[in-house]
């Protein structure tokens, strides 16, 4: 089975939201988070197929 990355955007963004609710400290390191997958992704594009 695989998951496009289309399709795993969304759920990703849905599973950080629920995650925000419940604990909102948490919004720092997601954001950290996204920010540094965002900056190497940048950084190294083949990396992504």
């Amino acid at each position: 089975m695989t998951i496009s990355t289309l399709a795993l955007t969304p759920l990703i963004s849905l599973i950080a939201g629920v995650l925000i609710l419940v604990m909102p400290r948490l919004l720092n390191y997601i954001v950290a988070l996204y920010l540094i997958v965002v900056g190497l992704l940048g950084l190294f594009p083949h990396l992504v197929r």
